[in-house]
C-alpha cells in the first residue's frame, strides 16, 4: 500500500496532540514532518510528554521548501486567522490541505471578516469544501483544500440537518444550548483559562455572538435548502474534553418523538460514526476519545428537543480531520479511527 505522506503544521496544540496520536497509528500514514512557528520547535514530547518513545520527530520551523516534494497532504492544526497564511504557498506546490481553523469554512469572505479579521486569501473560499463527511462526501474525495467543520457546528448540524431537511420544525428561532470542554478553548493560557476560574465553574459565553454561529447557519441553509436562523449560547464546562448540545426548536405540526428519531436513523443509517440512541440520550462519556456523534431527540410540551454529543478534540476536529483525509485518498473513511 503506497503510504499517504503527511506533514503536521500546528503539532505543540491540543488538536495536534490528538492529531499525532491518530497519524502515527494509521496504516496508510507516514508523518514526515511536524512543524510550527520558530517559537515553538524542538522535541515533540517537549510539549507532549505522553508522546515520548511514540512520536521522536521534532517540531521544527514551517517552510514550504521543507516540505514541497515531501508531501501528500498537510494537516495545518493552527488558530483561526493564522490558516490562511500557510495554505496559499502549500496549494502552489501541490500540496492538498485540510485546515482546522475557521479560515476556509465561510464562503463569503465578508461575513468571514465580520466574525474574525481581514482574508488575506479570499479567492481561495471558493475551492474550499466544508468537511463534514455525512454531507458532502463526494465532494471531499476529489477536494484538494478541506475546511475541517469547527466542533460545535458539527455537534448540532448534525443533529438539526435531518429535521430541518424533513420539514419536521420551523428553520427560524432554533436555540443551540451547547457545553464544551476546556480543551475547546485551546493551548494558549489566559486569565478565563486559569485552575482557580475554570474548576467547579460553569459558565455561558458570547450568547448570540460566538463566531461559530454564522458557520451552522450557512452550512444547514445550504444543506436543508432553507433559511436557518440559530440563537447559539455556548456554556464551558470544568471537563478536559467533550461537548453536549440541547437544541429547542418549534414543530412543524404534528411530530413525536418515534418519528423524529426514525427519521434520524434514516438519515444516518450508512453514516459509520453516527449514532442514533432511541431509549438512551447521548452523554459525554459515551464518546470521550472516540469520533462518534451521538443523537438523540424528544418532543416534550410542544416543543422538539435534541440532543447531540461528541468529543471536541476528535469528531471536532482531528478525528473528522483524520476521517476526511481517509476520504480524500480513496481509503474506507473508518480506517485508524476505531
Amino acid at each position: 500500500m503506497k503510504k499517504i505522506r503527511v506533514a503536521l503544521i500546528g503539532g505543540s496544540g491540543y488538536t495536534g496532540l490528538e492529531a499525532l496520536r491518530l497519524l502515527r497509528r494509521h496504516p496508510a500514514v507516514e508523518l514526515v514532518g511536524i512543524f510550527g512557528p520558530p517559537e515553538e520547535t524542538g522535541p515533540i514530547d517537549g510539549f507532549h510528554p505522553i508522546l515520548t518513545k511514540t512520536v521522536e520527530i521534532p517540531q521544527q520551523p514551517y517552510h514550504i521548501s521543507k516540505i514541497a516534494d515531501a508531501a501528500d497532504l498537510a494537516m495545518l492544526a493552527v488558530p483561526h486567522k493564522v490558516a490562511m497564511k500557510y495554505v496559499p504557498d502549500l496549494r502552489e506546490a501541490g500540496i492538498r490541505v485540510i485546515d482546522f481553523s475557521a479560515d476556509y469554512r465561510l464562503k463569503d469572505a465578508k461575513v468571514y471578516e465580520r466574525w474574525y479579521c481581514p482574508h488575506s486569501d479570499a479567492e481561495r473560499l471558493k475551492e474550499a469544501v466544508y468537511g463534514l463527511p455525512e454531507y458532502y462526501k463526494d465532494t471531499i474525495a476529489s477536494a484538494n483544500l478541506v475546511a475541517n467543520p469547527g466542533c460545535y457546528p458539527t455537534c448540532a448540524i448534525l443533529a438539526l440537518a435531518p429535521i430541518i431537511k424533513a420539514g419536521l420544525i420551523k428553520p427560524e428561532g432554533i436555540i443551540v444550548n451547547a457545553i464544551s470542554g476546556i480543551t475547546g478553548a485551546g493551548r494558549t493560557p489566559s486569565p478565563k483559562q486559569h485552575y482557580p476560574r475554570r474548576n467547579e465553574n460553569f459558565e455561558p459565553y458570547a450568547p448570540g455572538k460566538h463566531r461559530h454561529m454564522p458557520e451552522m447557519e450557512e452550512v444547514l441553509t445550504e444543506i436543508t435548502d432553507s433559511k436557518v436562523e440559530i440563537l447559539f449560547v455556548p456554556h464551558l464546562c470544568p471537563m478536559d474534553r467533550g461537548m453536549l448540545c440541547t437544541i429547542y426548536a418549534v414543530p412543524n405540526g404534528e411530530v413525536d418523538s418515534d418519528k423524529l428519531t426514525q427519521v434520524l436513523q434514516e438519515a444516518y443509517v450508512n453514516a459509520p460514526f453516527v449514532r442514533v440512541r432511541h431509549d438512551a440520550l447521548p452523554a459525554t462519556k459515551d464518546v470521550a476519545t472516540t469520533n462518534f456523534c451521538d443523537l438523540a431527540v424528544r418532543v416534550e410540551k410542544s416543543r422538539v428537543i435534541l440532543f447531540s454529543a461528541l468529543d471536541n478534540l476528535l469528531k471536532g476536529a482531528s478525528g473528522q480531520a483524520v476521517q476526511n483525509m481517509n476520504i480524500m485518498f480513496g481509503l474506507d473513511e473508518t480506517v485508524g479511527l476505531y
